[in-house]
This record gives C-alpha cells, sequence and structure tokens, in this order.
C-alpha cells in the first residue's frame, strides 16, 4: 500500500506542512526545452511561469477558432464531460479536449509545451486531466482558492507532488475579468484541510468546490508568507501559465462585458502515475483523471497551423 505522506480530509482542523518533493525536478536527461535556468529558477521560487510568445499569432487564430468549435459542438450537449454554470445553460468545462482526435490533441503532444513540462518534472509525462474553462462575461462564476494537488492526492490517488497545469490564454485575461490569481511561493506548503470527502463529490465541485479548500486562517498564513502578495495570471491571448500542483490559486466571478477562456492540459509525471484514492473512495470518472492506457508523451515539432481544423470528433456525438 502506498504510504499517505499528503493526509487530508481526515481532522476536524487544518495543519500546515512542509512540502516533501521537489518542485523544479532539473533532471539532466530532460534539459531540453524551452526553459532556461532563469525560468526553473523561478518556478522553484514562485511555483508557476507565464509566457506571453510561446505561439505565433497564426497559431493563436489557429486555436480560438477550434475554441469556438467546440463551445458550438457542446452547447447544447448533455453529458458529464460538459459543466454548466450554476443557474444557467452556460458552458463552463468541456473535459477530456486531448482526446479530441483533433486539435488539441494535437496540441497536447506540441513540443513546446511538452518539453517544458518534462524540464519542470524531470521525466517523461502524460497528460492525466485536459479542459477547456470558459467564464462568461457578466456572469462568470468565481472558483474559490484550492491547491489541485489536494484533490488529486485525496480523490484520484495522485502520489506525489510532481505534476504541473499548462494553461493557454485563448481570450484576453486582464484585471478585471476573473484571472487566474495565484498565491507565490504557496507550492511550498501543503495544507490539510479539515472534514470529509462526500461520496461523489465531483458531481457538485466541478461547479463550486466546498470540500479540500483551505481555511481562513491558513490562507491568511500563506499570502503572509508571501509578504502579503496575490500573483495574477493577466495576458493576451496565446498567453500560456505553467504552474505547479500545489500552488494556491482561484479566481473572482467575471462581471465584466469580457468573456475569459483557456485550455488546460495537466501534465504528469510518468513516475507518478495514480494510483487508490486516498480518500478510501471508489476512484473518479476517466474524463477526470486518466487511468487507462496511459503512456509517455512523444513531443511533436509542429506547428499549430498545419494541423486540420476538428470537424468530427467524440464530443460532437457522444451522450
Amino acid at each position: 500500500m502506498t504510504t499517505d505522506r499528503y493526509p487530508s480530509r481526515h481532522q476536524a482542523e487544518a495543519s500546515i506542512t512542509e512540502r516533501k518533493d521537489p518542485v523544479a525536478y532539473r533532471n539532466p536527461d530532460f534539459s531540453e526545452g524551452p526553459l532556461t535556468k532563469a525560468d526553473e529558477d523561478f518556478y522553484d521560487e514562485n511555483g508557476y511561469l507565464l509566457f506571453e510568445n510561446l505561439f505565433e499569432p497564426d497559431e493563436i487564430k489557429a486555436m480560438i477558432r477550434e475554441l469556438k468549435q467546440t463551445m458550438e459542438r457542446n452547447q447544447d450537449r448533455d453529458s458529464v464531460e460538459v459543466i454548466k454554470e450554476p443557474e444557467s445553460n452556460d458552458i463552463r468545462t468541456v473535459f477530456e479536449i486531448h482526446k479530441d482526435s483533433g486539435f488539441f490533441e494535437s496540441l497536447a503532444q506540441n513540443d513546446r509545451i511538452v518539453q517544458a513540462a518534462q524540464q519542470l518534472l524531470g521525466s517523461e509525462v502524460y497528460i492525466t486531466q485536459s479542459r477547456i474553462n470558459f467564464k462568461p462575461g457578466f456572469k462568470g462564476k468565481e472558483f474559490y482558492w484550492h491547491s489541485d494537488f489536494e484533490t488529486w492526492h485525496v480523490e484520484d490517488g495522485m502520489p506525489d507532488m510532481r505534476a504541473v497545469s499548462c494553461s493557454i490564454v485563448l481570450t484576453d485575461n486582464y484585471e478585471f475579468n476573473g484571472p487566474l490569481m495565484l498565491v507565490p511561493g504557496s507550492q511550498k506548503w501543503y495544507i490539510s484541510c479539515p472534514g470529509e470527502t462526500p461520496k461523489e463529490n465531483y458531481k457538485s465541485s466541478l461547479q463550486k468546490q466546498e470540500s479540500g479548500v483551505p481555511d481562513n486562517d491558513s490562507m491568511s498564513w500563506l499570502v503572509d508568507k508571501a509578504g502579503g502578495s496575490i500573483d495574477r495570471a493577466t495576458g493576451p491571448a496565446g498567453s500560456v501559465l505553467f504552474f505547479d500542483c500545489n500552488t494556491m490559486h482561484g479566481s473572482s466571478g467575471n462581471i465584466s462585458p469580457y468573456a475569459r477562456s483557456n485550455v488546460f492540459f495537466v501534465f504528469n509525471s510518468i513516475e507518478n502515475k495514480l494510483t487508490h484514492p486516498f480518500s478510501g473512495q471508489s476512484p473518479r470518472p476517466e474524463f477526470l483523471a486518466n487511468r487507462e492506457n496511459v503512456q509517455p508523451i512523444t513531443p511533436k515539432p509542429e506547428k499549430l497551423t498545419d494541423i486540420p481544423s476538428t470537424t468530427t470528433s467524440k464530443t460532437k456525438t457522444k451522450s
């Protein structure tokens, strides 16, 4: 049985412990990629990296085109993989887009993001979760502070902190349209959250997360450790954010007229495959935590404009 080095949701009160894993793994066998030593140092210290020019303008246009097509295909689709905003039919999230047999599957294998993930994790990688997030103007809901790892560990059985999220911004992210907020340095600490995990918690947590969120005192402590700093991932469409699985993050609601969208890939080390959930419950569905046919990704040096548009996919017909 795998030892639980990061217990959570087993006690009445929160606790804070130091991280037991590296942040940047720095394996010389996986040094080839777009990141410099300065980039790795910044990631190690702050828990995230933001690039504005990883993709070219014509590639960004291709991504935005595919975003619109994906939204249209899924607007009236009734499926557990398509999450709607509370109290409306607006799409919040479309999961498993790296299995669309088209554009986003190719994007998930692009060498610029895969090699960056390999550099940060020091190993070959695979995708354990992917999705497109939409936050419509005027009514996009907030998402409370959380560490992704806490959920992936407790509910999916991710053993160690050896995963990185890659968020590709598909609409301009401003200070006022609900951008992702991150607490720099928070990846160095693990907050063990109080309470228990409700059965099939994902059915409600994908719209509003209530289990596995830090208490106010713990959040205040983390922000104080960061010198009172909370960073915002703002930038033009095409910006790419990499952030550690344990970096504390969240987003406010969007009451501006400007929608916010991003494509999101979670790269996990091939040496950190999911085990049985540490909650003791059954694993969450495959679309949230990939376990089947897991193979390391071979990075492809492909220009996005050379990828055919996705005209048919499983998301178009699956119910």
